[in-house]
């Protein structure tokens, strides 16, 4: 090709229209970037857009098909040769940071508690990864997960479908499931390149490895970037971008507001009494919810607690069936099941399946911002509340010693650490301490205000008005 034909090529190239595919892997990544603005601000940057979908087409009906492509995925099952090298990646990442708290009980709890042949390879790989956990043997089992499910069926369908829709960037919204790995090898194949945004604030300084490697980052603040940094050193620091979270741009979205009246309607709620909101984990990470919930009931009915009403929000990973008891016994309890809907029966991640309705993130924000106080066990929906410049309460009544699920552990964890020693929250060991905590906050919510808004700002790095604009530059930006 002579010199004037490569420029004019080169030319070309740089004009030519870009295809963005964004895989879209559960109902939070559904949440987060569909019904957020993202991608009608990527319609306005990329004249075609493929959404790789580990929902079924069937939770998408709302989108422009003239705009959108919907590519349902085939659900990939991992075999246990594929898990032994993802797990080997994952548990040598956990070695090799282990004097981080999070991290090191991760490391713990996933040990082998049996001598049964899933617990022999799972001794083995501790074993392994013991001796070798560079960042360099950590890419080598990486290489080997890729060979170990290169000739998948499954996975070869996938092959087929990238090379049917030739993406020139392939965005994964979320970095930690397994089975994106795959898609991952196929980008790589075919030279195309990726990008992932870091689902949530503990997932770097708790969690085991991502499921593969991506070129670009979206992160939600200049904390995060810190942490992507160090516990991932091959990473370069410009191909980092930091754009906030859209998880939480609904709150600034007036289709998403509920009338006060409405709210209070809609639980049966007293409009002259103050609304304390427990929000609940799921029974994995929240089993100790149900007793959080007791003693606040009783606390309110005993005067312990400064007149109020309680309204609990339940986690929309699971139904409200361990709470029959708690409901029976305090029935002046309101209660806020989310309605996320099961977009398909059978998969064996089922929880992934579910999808938040519209009408869930209305009420969501109209808790958020009518409520007067916020108790939770740690969670990131301390942060919601905090956007609202409302008090939180955190609760760890659990420790290794009193026979609860010992939660207190969370407090040491380095994304909580943070929490802790911003002032943003009071922490709650007992009942005693929930009990003041609660009555300070009722009696003056703008205590630890600042605290919070400092938080937030750390926390949060970009408007919530700007953070659709600006995960979609970044991605503009790595073309």
């Amino acid at each position: 090709m002579t010199l004037k034909n490569q420029i004019t090529q080169s030319i070309l190239n740089s004009e030519s229209p870009k295809t963005l595919g964004i895989v879209i892997t559960d109902g939070v990544g559904f949440r987060n970037f569909v019904l957020s603005t993202f991608l009608e601000e990527a319609a306005r940057s990329f004249p075609k857009i493929v959404i790789f979908s580990g929902l079924p087409y069937t939770a998408f009906p709302e989108l422009d098909a003239a705009k959108f492509t919907i590519v349902e995925l085939p659900v990939f099952t991992e075999t246990k040769k594929n898990w032994f090298w993802r797990k080997l990646k994952e548990v040598a990442h956990l070695q090799k940071h282990k004097t981080n708290p999070g991290i090191a009980d991760n490391y713990e709890m996933n040990k082998a508690k049996s001598w049964s042949p899933h617990g022999i390879l799972v001794r083995a790989v501790y074993a392994v990864s013991s001796v070798f956990n560079s960042e360099k043997n950590i890419l080598k089992y990486e290489q080997f997960q890729e060979q170990s499910f290169a000739n998948d069926a499954v996975v070869k369908q996938y092959g087929q479908l990238m090379q049917e829709h030739q993406p020139d960037l392939l965005f994964f919204t979320h970095q930690r499931p397994p089975f994106i790995a795959t898609l991952v090898f196929w980008a790589k194949k075919l030279k195309i390149p990726t990008a992932s945004f870091i689902f949530s604030w503990d997932n770097l300084a708790s969690k085991g490895r991502m499921a593969a490697s991506f070129d670009y980052f979206l992160v939600w603040s200049e904390l995060m970037k810190i942490e992507l940094l160090r516990f991932y050193p091959f990473t370069k620091s410009e191909a980092v971008s930091i754009v906030g979270t859209p998880q939480f741009e609904p709150y600034v979205l007036p289709q998403f507001d509920i009338p006060k009246a409405e709210f209070y309607e809609t639980f049966g709620l007293n409009s002259k009494e103050k609304i304390l909101c427990y929000s609940c984990a799921d029974a994995t990470i929240g089993p100790n919810d149900p007793l959080v919930i007791a003693t606040l009931a009783e606390g309110i009915r005993n005067g312990a607690i400064k007149p109020c009403q309680l309204l609990v929000r339940t986690s929309p990973a699971e139904d409200e069936s361990r709470f029959a008891e708690t409901k029976a016994k305090y029935p002046e309890i309101k209660w806020n099941h989310p309605k996320w809907e099961l977009t398909r029966e059978g998969h064996p991640e089922p929880w992934s399946q579910r999808v938040p309705t519209l009408e869930d993130l209305s009420m969501l924000k109209a808790i958020l911002k009518f409520c007067d106080l916020n108790v939770n066990m740690l969670s990131t929906m301390s942060l919601d509340f905090m956007l609202f410049e409302k008090p939180v309460v955190n609760t760890a009544f659990g420790n290794g010693n009193n026979g609860l699920y010992n939660d207190q552990r969370f407090l040491h964890y380095e994304h909580y650490d943070n929490v802790v020693k911003s002032g943003a929250v009071k922490i709650a060991k007992n009942q005693d301490e929930l009990f003041n905590a609660v009555n300070a906050y009722l009696e003056n919510p703008e205590l630890d205000l600042e605290n919070r808004k400092k938080l937030i700002a750390m926390q949060v790095g970009k408007p919530l008005e700007k953070t659709t604009r600006a995960c979609v530059e970044a991605l503009k930006a790595n073309l």
